[in-house]
């Protein structure tokens, strides 16, 4: 067999070896400790941009300097346009293929990674569901945007709901006016309400509410100014719910404060139940294999969430979907359970991914625990977890003797955690275990309670141990009466 045999004295080769050498020149001039210890010391760091190397972001390299973001009237930038446009496509085919007519109300979980990563394909993606077009100045910077007509358009104009990040909220404030004057922009033309889905539920939100046009038109919505997460993941983890209301409650009581042009934390609580009501589907999306929807409880708590109010403010069966864009050039949009399954087989479940994770000892064993609670509080929040999903956890991290004994060695309070959590979903009849795993799970758990009863000794005072205690609005009548006033009618 030849050994291939690569021409660098061609111009085409030569330019890549060029490359090559610059980027690896660059990579070994990274100082990330020297740094790190500079910037301790109170001396200088050069400055230098961050981003996502696998997304092509050569520019930030040598690493180790003080990064700054970028330059957020640049966003959405053509090439992000680009793919915001075929998110939107793929979203609508998607939707077309499952239910037969175009989704009216999309609500998108708009995360800063977008901005920060992905230079505003999410934001693209908006713009073009509404049906609206950046503007962009000689520079690169955004001076507006543009309507596109329905003649070009080539569909109606789809409506959208935005629980946009607190991160998101606070430092990019620019980029969540120009959507809201967009929608509003939108929400005035003169079509018809079959091409228009936003001038529809505006119409029909004055007429409901007898609000006027400017309530009627917020779409953009977040926790309360200065504060953080969306209360949902909190409630699960709490055990603090009984069923899918309670769930929606707490969402909407944390998250009904509209942003917009001239707008900036309103108290609109039954603005946003009211538009979740027309929701069709949930979004989000993933833009590098480097984060994934069990990465942070914000995932389940913001989209799960939202699934959970607008599923029991609508009575609808709320599809959700989950975008994909990490090779620009092949966009994806598929359900929230097949991103799901994509993310446990290849990482959660993934024997090369344990090991790696086996290798930090103490904190490797407290991750994987966290990992495994947010696969629970997406199952919480949309019911669209497997029961295959939790009955191989509970065989990979309970059953499995190697695993058991690495939890046992390092960290068996991490184990002790998934432990409960299974039998939490198991109680709550949202996991219907296996036979083998049915027999095993709660002696299992009792042995790792045997464990930590060991470690601690003699101990006063009450503790959780194995029991799960739901506690509820109705069991705290401070909580009750805080949720009345702010929900109302809800």
């Amino acid at each position: 067999m030849k050994s291939l045999v690569i021409p660098w004295h061609e111009p085409q080769f030569a330019k890549i070896k060029e490359r090559i050498l610059d980027i690896n020149r660059r990579i070994e001039e990274s100082k990330e400790i020297e740094s790190l210890l500079r910037g301790m010391s109170g001396r200088y760091i050069p400055s230098g941009p961050s981003g996502l190397i696998t997304r092509g972001r050569d520019d930030i390299l040598p690493t180790g300097r003080n990064f700054y973001s970028l330059d957020p009237h640049r966003v959405p930038t053509r090439p992000a346009w680009e793919v915001g446009k075929k998110l939107a496509d793929a979203l609508i085919e998607k939707h077309l293929k499952d239910e037969g007519r175009y989704p009216e109300n999309v609500a998108i979980f708009w995360m800063c990674n977008d901005i920060m990563w992905a230079d505003g394909e999410g934001m693209a993606q908006i713009m073009y569901l509404l049906g609206v077009k950046p503007l962009w100045l000689s520079n690169g910077r955004v001076k507006g945007f543009e309507i596109i007509p329905l003649d070009a358009l080539n569909r109606p104009r789809i409506d959208v709901t935005v629980r946009v990040s607190g991160i998101t909220r606070d430092n990019f404030p620019n980029v969540i006016e120009l959507v809201d004057e967009a929608v509003q922009a939108v929400a005035a033309l003169d079509e018809p309400s079959e091409m228009n889905f936003v001038r529809k539920h505006t119409l029909e939100r004055m007429a409901q509410d007898g609000g006027n046009f400017r309530d009627a038109t917020l779409r953009i919505f977040c926790s309360k100014p200065g504060t953080y997460q969306a209360g949902t993941q909190l409630a699960v983890y709490a055990s603090a719910w009984k069923d899918e209301k309670d769930l929606a409650e707490v969402f909407l009581y944390w998250n009904g404060y509209a942003y917009g042009k001239g707008i900036w934390g309103r108290e609109k609580h039954r603005e946003f139940g009211s538009i979740l009501k027309s929701v069709d589907v949930t979004y989000n999306k993933v833009v590098s294999d480097e984060y994934d929807l069990f990465g942070c409880c914000c995932y389940f708590g913001t989209h799960g969430g939202m699934t959970a109010a607008a599923r029991h403010l609508s009575g609808k069966d709320v599809k959700t979907y989950y975008g994909d864009t990490r090779e620009g050039e092949h966009v994806e949009v598929r359900d929230l359970a097949d991103e799901i399954r994509r993310v446990v087989r290849t990482r959660l479940l993934n024997p090369r991914w344990i090991e790696g994770m086996k290798r930090h000892g103490y904190k490797g064993a407290g991750d994987i625990s966290k990992r495994i609670g947010r696969v629970y509080g997406w199952e919480a929040t949309t019911q669209e977890v497997d029961d295959w999903i939790f009955d191989e956890i509970a065989r990979t991290f309970l059953v499995n003797e190697e695993n058991k004994k690495f939890f046992e060695e390092h960290n068996p309070w991490a184990l002790e955690e998934i432990g409960r959590r299974l039998i939490e979903a198991w109680e709550r009849g949202l996991w219907k275990p296996a036979e083998d795993v049915k027999e095993v799970l709660k002696e299992i758990y009792l042995e790792i309670e045997g464990w930590l009863e060991d470690r601690m000794g003699e101990v006063s005072g009450e503790f959780q141990g194995g029991s799960v205690d739901v506690v509820t609005k109705e069991e705290v009548e401070f909580w009750k009466k805080k949720m009345q006033e702010v929900l109302g009618a809800q």
